[in-house]
């Protein structure tokens, strides 16, 4: 577990926070000002590898001359060892992974004893995505122990490779140490006795293979006893063995949970590789010219995949090296930076340049399958470094892999036994997805079907199951999608004399992207989907994906969705429903009072962003059946509104719903109804969250334009003076197609509720159905209302929820709807502060030949009198309710048999809803009498149901096998959000 902390230790925990945070910050000014100076930072580390390497032969002399304790002959030893590891590491690299790993020691702190007060944590782990210098770090830190810069702090160190233990059978913890040293296996008591001055590096912890629940099985402490090797690790990890050692253990983020778990108090520490300084000073280094560099950098920025890739030093290597050589050939590199795929592809074709006879390399066909393969079954098996076992199982012949060393593809490492990998994580999960697109010819199928394989098909790469056990083979499903272009199917042809499978797009759209009905896609989320159908950068794959979307729900948080939302919509004929929610930063917005700089830096985003904008924006030309348009939360700009609306406004269009919620800047509303002018599909419209005195104007002009042919409006949360209000209910005097007016959370002002009133009276306003929640609106309205009640023959839904009315409210609204003209059928009051004497007038309305038949009145303390009255009313013959909503209307147990009563004579009554009501067992007993009778009509009632009593569970089940035709809902929805009756008041 982590750390558990008592007050004093939550302190000191904050701090070690804080101080490593402003480590990080001190670090990240130090990389900005060395690239302000036009060099890389200047590390001591450099100098050191090049003075350990000239040590080697005083070491060899210390070991053949004089004769050292064995503590100086194992450190000698390693020192030789890790030193060796430093020289052999790539020479391009060595600079730059020594500004990750300088950087990040200083977080250590074994390492940096001013970063934290009191003592340090026994655990720290080293986590971030591959290649970002963990593993190099590690073996710095085995290095400076062996110089004595630890030696205060250590007197052993040991380092144990989780891929070499892979392979490790039964021993004890010491055999476990001292494996390759076997001169210090008499002095393994001696140095475990002083547990707290021994470090233990365990590097790559995901690498490790081991059966899920095999680290915390059978925890053992004693270092002396047999044990698999899980559990000698688990049992370190858990502090069960040697709780005072310290460790150290380098991870990706794929393992953190279960280390999380298994590590007792551990310090987490995010190694990052290069930060944007670090690798623009890497560009500027590696382009003669400034120019070219600057470019060559600015085109991978532009591409955020391959940027954050770039936090390792061998992608800006590749990267660097790709497009330098295109620039030298007077090439443009844009497009090769456009995908990740695109790029990495021509760094795989450019490492094998053609013979000057022409024509592919005929010697790198056959050996380009089995590396593909050794890739796949990699990723599948989450390793990232073989061995000669895993070639020789997979067939493949370690001569067959010279020329990709000899590329700089794979790179070989030669403790013990040769090891390959991969320069980096991401070039396997490339070679991975190639193998899935390269034909197989009938000879390579028996030479290679013949060995156990551990790769799933195309199918299990892209399922969500897979993929969330495995994340790695997202990135290879990318990859993939980026590799079924037919430009570079020929690349690959060209280069390597391979055929392409044509078959992998039809899987790819039988698998994740013919939608499963007309909503979603079938094993990947929109915006996965959206990215894969980018990489591919191929049209007529993208066509045949998007052919079938009815339903598209697009957030975009970023430029990069942008880009890949704007070069898949253009291609949706069929859709019919789009959802758009923009944040914020993807547009800025246009303040004139910032500084220069800033303005320049927007007027330059805005030349970008915008015409993609405009791209994503020709969906309305592209779906022509486009019905439902709903933009959310959204931060658009003055110039991306007036493009959407022009596309709006210009296409023959078939919208017939829209709504517009919570949107910046604030003339955006004007916009869009100004767009809608004159629009005869437009049925619904929405508009919500307008601060603005400036929205009602432009909707007048479309409620009083002759072709409008709006049914239903609902405004929410809109700001409007007096006269506006009174020109909105002139329009609703004349215009003959609105009948559905939602003013939810407006606050109308005297003058504004009384015009709108005495638009309800006029016999041409066609209104059937009002809402006026949460209006502020109380009694004090409500005389004016029932008079226009009394004259009004079409409203026949009223909402006047979360208004104080009140029972003299309740009294006024009664008078109006008592009247025979009146064919008021649903009322909606609920939360309307009415108490058991607001019953008595209702009860008696209901006992009238009343047109009321859905009366909700939630949220109201009713009480056991209200609820009397109620049920008075409802044993008459006279009373047309259908639908009665009661809930939280502090209704008792006591209660119940007056409702059991009225239950068992009311014939029209088939919804009930007793919700947030504590009936108990007694008052659930009480309705079951009358529920049982088939001749109750009841069809839905809704409780408070607990699930634990198992008395209440026995009456339910025994009123469901008496009457089946009755549905019982337990209640557990939040009414803040969806009021129980909304369903049956929608518009």
């Amino acid at each position: 577990m982590e750390q558990g902390l008592g007050i004093g230790e939550v302190s000191d925990e904050m701090n070690r926070m804080d101080l490593s945070e402003r480590a990080k910050d001190e670090l990240r000014e130090t990389a900005l000002k060395s690239l302000q100076e036009n060099k890389p930072p200047s590390l001591e580390l450099a100098q050191v590898q090049e003075e350990d390497v000239t040590n080697l032969q005083e070491t060899k002399e210390d070991l053949e001359g004089e004769k050292p304790d064995k503590q100086d002959k194992y450190r000698n030893i390693l020192k030789k060892k890790f030193c060796q590891r430093w020289k052999n590491f790539w020479p391009r690299f060595s600079e730059d992974v020594c500004i990750v790993t300088q950087r990040y020691e200083t977080l250590i702190p074994f390492c940096n004893p001013k970063m934290l007060a009191g003592p340090f944590p026994h655990t720290v782990v080293l986590h971030g995505p591959a290649g970002v210098g963990k593993t190099m770090l590690a073996k710095k830190l085995m290095l400076d122990w062996t110089q004595d810069n630890l030696a205060e702090t250590f007197n052993f160190a040991f380092y144990l490779s989780c891929k070499g233990l892979n392979h490790r059978g039964t021993c004890t913890f010491a055999e476990l140490i001292s494996a390759n040293w076997p001169h210090v296996q008499d002095d393994i008591p001696a140095i475990l006795a002083r547990a707290q001055k021994v470090l233990f590096i365990l590097d790559s912890f995901d690498e490790l293979k081991v059966p899920s629940g095999a680290l915390i099985h059978d925890i053992c402490g004693d270092w002396k006893k047999q044990k698999p090797v899980p559990v000698l690790l688990g049992s370190l990890l858990k502090r069960k063995m040697l709780p005072k050692a310290t460790l150290l253990i380098t991870t990706r983020p794929g393992a953190l949970r279960e280390l999380r778990l298994l590590t007792e108090q551990p310090l987490f520490i995010e190694i990052e590789g290069f930060l944007e300084e670090d690798r623009k000073a890497y560009f500027l280094k590696h382009f003669e010219e400034e120019s070219q560099a600057l470019r060559a950098f600015d085109l991978m920025k532009n591409n955020a995949a391959l940027f954050q890739l770039g936090s390792a030093p061998s992608v800006c290597w590749m990267v660097c090296t790709c497009l330098r050589q295109q620039m030298e050939r007077r090439q443009d590199p844009a497009a090769t930076c456009r995908t990740t795929t695109a790029l990495f592809l021509h760094f795989l074709c450019s490492r094998f340049p053609p013979p000057h006879s022409g024509g592919p390399r005929r010697d790198l066909q056959a050996p380009l399958k089995p590396l593909c393969l050794l890739a796949a079954e990699g990723v599948w098996t989450r390793s990232s470094v073989f061995d000669g076992e895993d070639l020789r199982r997979l067939g493949v012949d370690p001569s067959a892999l010279c020329p990709f060393l000899d590329g700089n593809i794979l790179q070989k490492s030669e403790d013990g036994e040769a090891c390959y990998s991969f320069i980096h994580f991401s070039v396997q999960q490339f070679l991975a997805a190639m193998f899935y697109v390269l034909e197989l010819e009938e000879q390579e199928e028996e030479g290679l079907g013949g060995r156990r394989w551990h790769v799933g098909d195309v199918g299990k790469l892209l399922s969500k199951e897979e993929r969330l056990k495995n994340p790695s083979l997202t990135h290879v499903g990318y990859f993939l999608f980026g590799l079924c272009n037919e430009r570079r199917a020929m690349e690959l042809e060209t280069t390597f004399g391979c055929l392409v499978s044509t078959e992998i797009k039809r899987e790819l759209l039988k698998y994740t992207l013919m939608p499963h009905g007309k909503k979603s896609f079938s094993m990947m989320d929109t915006k996965e989907v959206l990215s894969c159908l980018y990489e591919s950068q191929e049209e007529q794959l993208v066509k045949d994906a998007m052919a079938h979307v009815k339903e598209m729900s697009l957030h975009l948080k970023n430029k990069t969705d942008v880009v890949h939302s704007s070069f898949c919509l253009k291609h949706c004929g069929n859709l019919q429903k789009l959802s758009l929610q923009v944040e914020e930063g993807i547009f800025l917005d246009n303040d004139t009072t910032l500084e220069s700089g800033t303005q320049v830096e927007r007027s330059q985003n805005e030349q970008h962003m915008l015409p993609l904008w405009m791209d994503l924006c020709s969906v309305f030309d592209s779906s022509r059946n486009l019905l439902f348009l709903d933009i959310s939360q959204s931060f658009l700009s003055t110039s991306s509104v007036r493009i959407l609306c022009e596309k709006i406004a210009s296409a023959a269009s078939s919208l017939q719903k829209v709504v517009l919620k919570n949107i910046s800047p604030a003339d955006t509303y004007r916009n869009f109804c100004m767009a809608f002018g004159g629009h005869k599909t437009l049925t619904h419209l929405t508009l919500q969250g307008n601060d603005q005195n400036d929205m009602l104007p432009p909707l007048c002009e479309v409620l009083r334009n002759p072709k409008c042919n709006l049914k239903y409006l609902r405004l929410v949360s809109c700001s409007a003076t007096t006269q506006q209000w009174a020109d909105l209910s002139c329009c609703l005097k004349t215009n003959q197609s609105l009948t559905c007016l939602n003013l939810t959370a407006n606050e109308f002002l005297d003058e504004g509720a009384k015009l709108l009133y005495m638009t309800l009276r006029y016999p041409t306003c066609f209104l059937q159905r009002l809402s006026l929640e949460n209006c502020q609106l109380t009694e004090a309205y409500c005389k004016d209302l029932s008079s226009a009640l009394i004259v009004n023959q079409r409203l026949t839904h009223l909402c006047l929820a979360k208004n104080a009315l009140g029972d003299r409210g309740v009294k006024l609204l009664c008078e109006g709807l008592t009247y025979p003209e009146c064919q008021l059928q649903t009322l909606v009051l609920w939360c309307c502060n009415i108490t058991s004497d607001g019953c008595i007038h209702l009860s008696t309305l209901l006992q009238q030949n009343s047109s009321l038949t859905h009366l909700d009145l939630g949220l109201n303390h009713i009480g056991i009198i209200g609820l009397k009255f109620l049920c008075e009313a409802l044993k008459k013959p006279l009373c047309k309710l259908r639908c009665l909503w009661l809930w939280g209307c502090a209704i008792t147990p006591f209660s119940c048999a007056e409702l059991s009563s009225a239950l068992r004579s009311n014939q029209n009554l088939i919804t009930l809803d007793l919700g947030q009501n504590s009936l108990g067992s007694s008052g659930v007993n009480m309705l079951c009498d009358a529920l049982k009778l088939q001749s109750c009509p009841l069809q839905t009632l809704r409780l408070k149901i607990d699930e634990s009593d198992a008395q209440i569970q026995k009456l339910l089940r025994e009123m469901k096998e008496s009457n089946p035709q009755l549905t019982i809902e337990s209640d557990h929805r939040d009414p803040k959000d969806n009021r129980p009756s909304s369903h049956d008041f929608i518009f």
